[in-house]
């Protein structure tokens, strides 16, 4: 009985644990690279603006945070003969607003009897059955090539705009060129 007491403990101790874990819903930058190329030579860029865009707001919070992510990494922003160019492009789409569900564990023993439960809830969108998703995409060139040598991109879920978008923005951009330039495999 004992045994079985501790195989119920370790259970409601690693379940949601597992749940949480597989439920994840933050997703991580992605990138791709030019294998063959030397990146260690890049020292100073420049920015490529968008002629027009369909959200000035976003598009200048991305120049921004592209700035001072660069600039924090060591990079030197300079218009005249830059080591490589910097170029973005983002988009918004909708995606249907995810329920969550809760999963409730316990156990207990009174005497020699042990016992355990499992309950759930279920929570429902209440309201818009969407939310909105920005993709931000920014892309390396090499100026003399005029050829793409590194392209990162993330997404994030937001429901207004303002500082709270001006920050998921900031942040985004930052992870996305944490991955710049690429680290070699060893």
């Amino acid at each position: 009985m004992h045994k079985l007491k501790n195989i119920l403990i370790a259970c409601i101790v690693a379940l949601p644990i597992t749940i949480l874990t597989g439920c994840s819903s933050t997703s991580a930058p992605k990138s791709d690279y030019s294998v063959g190329y030397d990146f260690s030579k890049l020292k100073t860029f420049s920015q490529i603006v968008p002629p027009q865009t369909p959200d000035p707001l976003s598009s200048k919070r991305i120049e921004q945070s592209i700035a001072a992510a660069l600039v924090s990494a060591g990079f030197v922003n300079q218009t005249e003969a830059p080591d490589f160019l910097v170029s973005y492009g983002f988009k918004v789409d909708d995606k249907p607003k995810t329920s969550g569900v809760s999963i409730g564990l316990g156990a207990g023993s009174w005497g020699k009897s042990v016992g355990g439960s499992i309950g759930t809830s279920v929570d429902l969108p209440i309201g818009s059955d969407s939310e909105k998703v920005q993709t931000i995409f920014i892309d390396i060139v090499d100026p003399q090539s005029q050829q793409l040598i590194w392209r990162g991109s993330n997404t994030f879920d937001f429901e207004d705009g303002g500082e709270a978008k001006a920050a998921q923005t900031h942040a985004t951009v930052s992870n996305i060129l944490a991955q710049f330039p690429p680290k070699k495999k060893q």
